[in-house]
């Protein structure tokens, strides 16, 4: 890290404590080399938001009407101006939860058909200036869900605990076992797997950026609930503990990690042109998985159906699990790999993140239960 970036990042901290928050997001835009308007990903044509988004960070901006806040009453669907129609039959319903005084609002989409047999759940946790309509949009896990049969629950981070609508993946009370966001997202998990046909085996959590941080820190500290991980384009659990920290960490990498618990069989994706979060995370989530682990690794060089090329990495245990993946979308940015232009932050031409993920979940059933 430059002496410059340093002193940008002390300048900019010291605007925010002193509420300069303009201020300082232009610093931290120049310390970021231009901040993530210079990494957009593939997405529709829309109004371009007011003010910097940094995914992660929390500022106060001014958001476009089409961004409007999500919709407290469980009655009604989330609204947003993006918002996409379902594509596929099953039911896509909303709600809310509450647990120590906290309410999450959430999506949740359930498979067509007889739910003759208990089913996978799949956690989606969206990124910054998203909501579940349009995470449920970009990633297409809905069309899929109908095709394999599972649930996909898309909890919604709201705009009063994030201007926006970031996990604060960065704060230390929101990175432990019954404490903040994990504890919130896990209750929400339990809650729905108590009153639908759940397989507590085939439970999964996966998330963009922010929400691939909090998922990684999810997974870690719940592992009796999630067999399995997947982080697109995120960081590692416990690699920053305040803005400052996580600005660094975005732009860099992690120095070290410090997971909140037991790792679980993880999945990463992450583009290695992305300028908003440095694809070094995506290299320190997969060590944390396997720390402390012996497992022999294959690589696989490939291309895209769009062109796109890509390297895979697979981790294999002694008995040939496949207990984590990395792939390394060349040329890719801050996107999700392989997802639908009807979504923000999309990359279609990339290898299909989704597809892949939901391989890898169905090889790590967790073992134990029924």
């Amino acid at each position: 890290m430059t002496d410059q970036f340093n002193d940008l990042m002390r300048r900019a901290t010291q605007l925010t404590q002193a509420g300069r928050l303009t201020q300082a997001t232009a610093l931290l835009q120049q310390a970021l080399g231009g901040g993530a308007a210079a990494d957009q990903p593939v997405a529709p044509a829309r109004p371009a938001p007011a003010g910097m988004v940094l995914d992660g960070c929390v500022f106060e901006i001014d958001r476009p009407a089409a961004q409007s806040a999500v919709a407290a009453a469980s009655s009604a669907p989330l609204r947003d101006d993006r918002r996409v129609a379902p594509v596929t039959a099953g039911e896509f319903s909303a709600g809310n939860h509450r647990h120590a005084g906290q309410t999450l609002d959430y999506k949740l989409y359930t498979p067509p058909g007889p739910l003759d047999g208990h089913r996978p759940l799949l956690v989606m946790l969206h990124g910054c200036t998203q909501n579940p309509d349009d995470f449920a949009a970009g990633t297409g896990m809905n069309r899929l869900a109908a095709e394999r049969g599972f649930f996909v629950l898309y909890p919604a981070q709201s705009q009063a605990a994030n201007a926006s609508r970031c996990w604060t993946w960065f704060d230390r009370q929101h990175q432990l076992r019954d404490h903040g966001e994990p504890a919130l997202i896990a209750s929400l998990t339990r809650a729905l797997m108590a009153v639908h046909a759940i397989d507590e085996r085939r439970v999964f959590v996966a998330g963009l950026s922010a929400g691939g941080a909090m998922a990684a820190l999810v997974a870690a500290a719940y592992p009796e609930i999630y067999a399995a991980v997947g982080v697109h384009s995120g960081l590692p659990c416990g690699a920053a503990r305040d803005l400052p920290s996580a600005l660094a960490v975005m732009k860099n990498g992690a120095s070290a990690s410090a997971a909140p618990g037991q790792p679980v069989p993880t999945i990463v994706f992450h583009g290695d042109q992305d300028r908003t979060v440095h694809a070094r995370n995506g290299e320190q989530v997969i060590a944390a998985a396997l720390a402390g682990s012996s497992t022999t690794v294959g690589l696989e060089r490939g291309v895209s159906a769009a062109g796109q090329k890509f390297t895979r990495s697979i981790h294999r245990s002694p008995a040939g699990q496949p207990v984590a993946e990395h792939w390394l979308v060349h040329g890719g940015a801050h996107a999700w790999s392989g997802g639908r232009a009807t979504g923000s932050f999309t990359n279609p031409k990339g290898p299909d993140a989704s597809l892949a993920m939901l391989d890898f979940f169905a090889a790590n059933p967790k073992a134990g239960q029924r």
